[in-house]
């Protein structure tokens, strides 16, 4: 039975997007948009910074190239008030790479013995490289109140701490009062960026939002793209890390094909001063050991945080149909039961791991005959047939095998969307 869902409700904008302008702007954004992270750990217990870091450094082969991404995709280990500091270079998301850099990168780490302490976080830098021309502004504005609209959720979702009483770490370095307050209704991105700047409240560059890298050009049209989400906590499961990656480039995606609508709205006002009320309880500086003190996050609260972060999942369903990748499987576990939960359980990095691995192995392999198909596909070795049943018939042939196994075989290729092209005569790939 059809549900009929609330409707987003969005301001009007002059300078909203054309369907040609927002397809123009995802497919640009979505093919030079790289995204590198900044990991924060600690040292193993007893263990001297002088006798650790050299092997850390030996170890990750930093290339200190932001050009050259080195056998791992790191640039630089540096000295972190938290202890170490992991500089992963941006790169293109890619599911299967980005899972075997980090778990590269970090798995060494942990069995080494590194900690996640409540001082660590997880920086995710976004970065435009090779843009053809400005990105309209309403898309970062855009992205900008999403994050607003979804903030709880996204702290939720993100947050790493190993109790109760601290789910995160405090909100010192990645405060989001001005983030809540700066609306881009009434105030263009640079006029908040410069809001940030200029804040007593906040240093700009320890926001939950961080825009201090954006460059404007004289239109206010962004012209170097370089945004920063600082909320989420330090995380050692590969996994984790990865899918995270694709929640943020699913936002920046989603960002512009909502902004064909107008500029999104963060919510009625009863609604809004809820959500606030939730940013403070998860993340404020009252906490010990440097955590933010949760200890009034009921169950009932915590489904207010599940509630919102699976509503921001949902919002973002369309995106990741297009990244067609397993980040949405990981991301919706996480909403259930994000890092900092897993770990008020008892569960060590390893087990997180493991259990969230699981989410995504893939259902069957493929042998000797599914190559021998899948050649007979791309190639084209088999076209020209008047109907579906005669290339099956011929494809079996060329593949040595009855046609019964070839139809079968390629129902289970649903990855690469497999359709009958009438007009070459031949079965296809989509993807």
């Amino acid at each position: 039975m059809a549900i009929q869902a609330d409707e987003p409700i969005f301001f009007q904008r002059q300078d909203r997007l054309s369907l040609t302008e927002a397809g123009y702007f995802q497919d640009l954004l979505y093919r030079t948009i790289k995204i590198g992270t900044e990991l924060e750990f600690a040292l193993p217990k007893g263990v001297r910074r002088e006798d650790f870091q050299p092997g850390i450094e030996k170890l990750l082969c930093p290339s200190k190239d932001m050009n050259l991404l080195g056998p791992l995709g790191v640039y630089d280990v540096i000295k972190e008030h938290c202890g170490v500091e992991v500089q992963i270079i941006g790169r293109h998301p890619h599911w299967n790479a980005l899972c075997k850099q980090y778990r590269l990168a970090v798995t060494p780490l942990v069995e080494r013995g590194i900690r996640m302490r409540p001082t660590c976080g997880l920086h995710y830098h976004l970065l435009g490289t090779g843009l053809a021309e400005s990105v309209p502004e309403i898309i970062l504005a855009n992205l900008w109140n999403m994050a607003r609209k979804f903030a709880p959720g996204l702290k939720y979702i993100t947050s790493g701490g190993a109790s109760m009483q601290g789910l995160c770490r405090r909100r010192q370095h990645n405060a989001h009062l001005e983030f809540m307050r700066q609306s881009p209704l009434n105030r263009n991105m640079r006029q908040i960026q410069l809001n940030l700047k200029n804040s007593m409240d906040v240093p700009e560059h320890q926001n939950f939002f961080n825009l201090e890298h954006v460059r404007f050009d004289d239109d206010d049209a962004i012209r170097t793209f370089h945004i920063e989400f600082r909320f989420a906590d330090g995380d050692l499961a590969p996994v984790s890390i990865t899918a995270k990656t694709f929640l943020f480039l699913a936002m920046l995606l989603k960002a512009v094909e909502i902004s064909k609508f107008g500029l999104l709205h963060v919510g009625k006002i009863r609604e809004w001063n809820r959500k606030k009320e939730l940013m403070n309880m998860i993340s404020n500086n009252n906490g010990k050991l440097a955590t933010s003190d949760t200890s009034a996050i009921t169950p009932t609260v915590l489904d207010e945080y599940r509630n919102n972060a699976a509503e921001m999942l949902n919002f973002l369903k369309s995106i990741f149909l297009i990244l067609d990748n397993p980040a949405e499987i990981v991301l919706q576990e996480l909403c259930q039961c994000p890092v900092s939960l897993r770990r008020t359980r008892g569960d060590d990095w390893a087990k997180i791991e493991k259990d969230l691995y699981q989410l995504v192995l893939p259902l069957s392999s493929y042998d000797e005959l599914d190559h021998k198909i899948i050649k007979v596909i791309e190639l084209g070795l088999v076209q020209g047939a008047s109907e579906m049943e005669e290339w099956l018939k011929q494809a079996a042939i060329r593949a040595g095998v009855p046609g019964k196994i070839v139809r079968e075989r390629i129902k289970g290729y649903v990855f690469r969307e497999p359709v009958w092209n009438a007009e070459l005569g031949r079965m296809v790939f989509l993807k």
